[in-house]
């Protein structure tokens, strides 16, 4: 915080919300030319005080103005302050530790445990592998940035023609990364014009064909090298790599230029760096754990789905990863007639003048897969709002209806680049719990209301942490402001309602409506976005969308559309919860729920009448009679991670029980429970009801 004492000069020095100092020039301090030797008197004291509640005054900081730099001001603090920082904010803005503080600024230290912190470390780290890369393969490099953890280099393949990155470079490239870090090579930053970047990027005709379409001829950029690595980026960059205490390459995959498979292919190496080894440990640890709960590799080892070479992008579900598909969908139906929601159904298929009329044709349609149709262009839907739209039209409005709720689990496609395909993650074909509100103005708030309260309940069934972000106003917002702040007034009362901590991000909304996101966090710590609401002033508009009776002089009333979706893609919210389980499946959405075993000299007839009882109750359940042990029958069985073995011999048969062994109570491991079958039927059906 800026507190204006009325002073020429005044910088408060804040750490962890605590207050450490105060630069000042004026009447107050004796000065030395550019020099400024504080001497806060009790009045100053008293004034800071009042400011800065709970803060104390640590140290009084000579300053330079455009010399003294963040790191000076650490330096200041303390060694320990100092050796953790890796960036700084000036005024809200971040900052080089090395670059001299200008004018009257607010001063904070970044250490790694800042978000921001983390990007600049690994910002810096991407260009340390980018001078590796150029070094070792001799090629170009296109680009580097920040992948969710950590971070990537794009370059062309290397120089030797046929030979493409592959594990076995990652060890000479580390080798080169920690050389430069004992070396502490710096990272320096100036600004350049069109004219000089041209020059520095002379041999890089992908920098040269960024500049020429991205840049005018007055305007200028901020570049940092790094030894013979240079950049274009706005910053910060850490003071050198000498921060960067442990680096580790991770995987290599091909990319596009700019994203485009019309632009021509790149080899990309993602890395992960720390700025102590600890933390490299404990992420590796967190790399393995991750690696072992694979969506792909539990998809694979249960026979839930696979992906084909003949239809790429799009999964086959098979029996037991279908019954999960099913009952998310009904269990996200349910939640539907608790909401007063109604569930419709529309084409796959349309022409693309709807597109058109929406506008998604002219920002989305190198994302739709496009079909030629009695001569004319028809399209596969990649989002349902279009066609809800033409629903709600379809005949005249009354207020009264509103708020009128469609929800559509109709399939989706959309052309996703090969390379960007991720098993369930990241896919062609697939399906939502996608939902449009028809409302009033002055119903949007009472309806942000009801979605939190649906989300919260899906949400904590999961066992899923969640955290809410308020996206407002864009600069290049449409429509009346007066509509934009009375909508932003009203989601931020609902979020304030709701009760759980949320966060404002000014100006990240969507040009067309502000928009609510909302972050899970999972078993392994990693936030994921699935969830939305979304206001959309425009797309009513587009349609001429309009309701009758709302305003007292009968003129027709535009509705607003609330976009919302709890669980998105069903496909990707399957992934993340196979992962988010470790493939132990909780018993209301599990494809094996139990499991029938025969001892040896079981009745294999009572073994199918007991399974056909549990059947017919509603559950999935199977039988093992095959020629193995007892043993082997059971260990196969938690291997595969059913619920409920029920172990049935003749003393089973003869008091009508089975002996149940659960898969979650540890306690009773090797020990089974008898209970008669109907008894323990209603103890299945009590569980199973949990979700409700």
């Amino acid at each position: 915080m800026v507190c204006d004492l009325g002073y020429p000069f005044l910088a408060l020095i804040v750490k962890d919300g605590e207050f450490w100092g105060v630069f000042e020039s004026n009447d107050y301090a004796k000065r030395e030319e550019k020099h400024c030797y504080i001497d806060i008197t009790q009045e100053h004291r008293d004034k800071l005080e009042e400011l800065e509640k709970g803060f104390k005054i640590k140290e009084v900081f000579e300053g330079i103005s455009w010399e003294t730099t963040p790191l000076d001001i650490a330096k200041q603090i303390s060694k320990s302050v100092a050796k953790r920082a890796v960036a700084a904010k000036v005024d809200g803005e971040l900052w080089d530790l090395l670059r001299p503080l200008e004018a009257n600024a607010q001063l904070e230290i970044l250490d790694f445990e800042s978000k921001e912190a983390q990007q600049v470390l690994w910002r810096s780290s991407a260009l340390v592998l980018a001078e590796a890369c150029q070094g070792y393969f001799g090629s170009v490099i296109v680009d580097v940035g920040l992948s969710k953890a950590g971070f990537y280099c794009d370059m062309t393949g290397p120089q030797q023609p046929g030979h493409g990155v592959s594990q076995t470079h990652y060890k000479p490239l580390e080798e080169l990364v920690k050389q430069a870090v004992l070396e502490k090579q710096p990272f320096q930053r100036l600004v350049a014009n069109r004219d000089e970047l041209k020059e520095i990027f002379a041999d890089n005709p992908y920098k040269q064909r960024i500049i020429n379409e991205k840049m005018t001829h007055d305007s200028k950029a901020v570049v940092y090298r790094y030894a013979q690595a240079v950049e274009i980026w706005s910053g910060p960059l850490l003071p050198s790599s000498e921060k960067i205490a442990a680096f580790a390459l991770l995987n290599n995959s091909a990319s596009y230029f700019l994203g485009d498979a019309k632009n021509d292919s790149l080899q990309r190496i993602h890395g992960i760096s720390f700025p102590d080894k600890k933390r490299m440990a404990e992420h590796k640890k967190l790399l393995e754990e991750a690696a072992r709960r694979d969506h792909r590799k539990t998809g694979r080892e249960q026979e839930l789905f696979f992906f084909h070479e003949l239809s790429p992008g799009s999964a086959f579900f098979l029996p037991h990863g279908t019954r999960i598909y099913n009952k998310l969908m009904q269990f996200i139906r349910g939640k539907y007639w608790e909401h007063g929601f109604e569930e419709v159904v529309t084409p796959n298929m349309f022409n693309t003048e709807l597109w058109k009329q929406s506008g998604h044709w002219q920002n989305y349609q190198d994302n739709m897969f496009k079909l030629n149709v009695d001569q004319q262009e028809f399209a596969l839907k990649p989002m349902n709002c279009p066609g809800h739209c033409l629903m709600f039209g379809m005949r005249s409005r009354s207020y009264r209806e509103l708020p009128l709720r469609f929800a559509d689990f109709g399939v989706l496609h959309r052309n996703e680049a090969s390379g960007a395909l991720s098993g369930l993650a990241r896919v062609r074909r697939f399906q939502q719990d996608d939902a449009h509100i028809f409302c009033l103005q002055g119903q949007v708030k009472s309806e942000i209301s009801l979605a939190f309260l649906m989300l919260r309940h899906v949400y904590e069934v999961f066992g899923f942490q969640f955290k809410l972000k308020l996206l407002t106003r864009p600069d290049n917002f449409v429509g009346d402001i007066e509509v934009w702040d009375q909508a932003e007034q009203q989601l931020q009362e609902a979020l304030d309602e709701f009760g759980y901590p949320w966060e404002l991000n000014p100006g990240d909304g969507a040009f067309y409506g502000p928009k609510i996101d909302i972050v899970i966090c999972d078993a392994l710590g990693r936030d994921q976005q699935c969830a939305t609401i979304q206001l959309d002033f425009q797309l009513p508009k587009r349609f001429q969308l309009q309701v009758l009776g709302a305003d007292a002089s009968g003129k027709p009333e535009q509705p607003v559309i609330i976009h919302r979706a709890v669980l998105g893609s069903l496909e990707r919210m399957m992934a993340m919860l196979i992962e988010h389980y470790a493939g132990k499946w909780p018993f209301w959405l599990s494809p094996r729920q139990v499991i029938v075993v025969p001892t040896s000299n079981a009745d294999h007839t009572h073994v199918e009448q007991v399974k056909q009882q549990i059947h017919k109750a509603g559950f999935y359940v199977d039988a093992d009679v095959s020629g193995d042990t007892l043993n082997k029958k059971i260990r196969n069985a938690e291997l595969a991670q059913y619920n409920f073995i029920c172990v049935v011999g003749e003393q089973e048969q003869l008091h009508g029980c089975v002996n149940v062994r659960s898969r979650d109570d540890a306690s009773a491991k090797g020990r089974g429970q008898m209970l008669k079958v109907g008894a323990f039927i209603d103890q299945l059906n009590q569980l199973n009801s949990i979700s409700n």
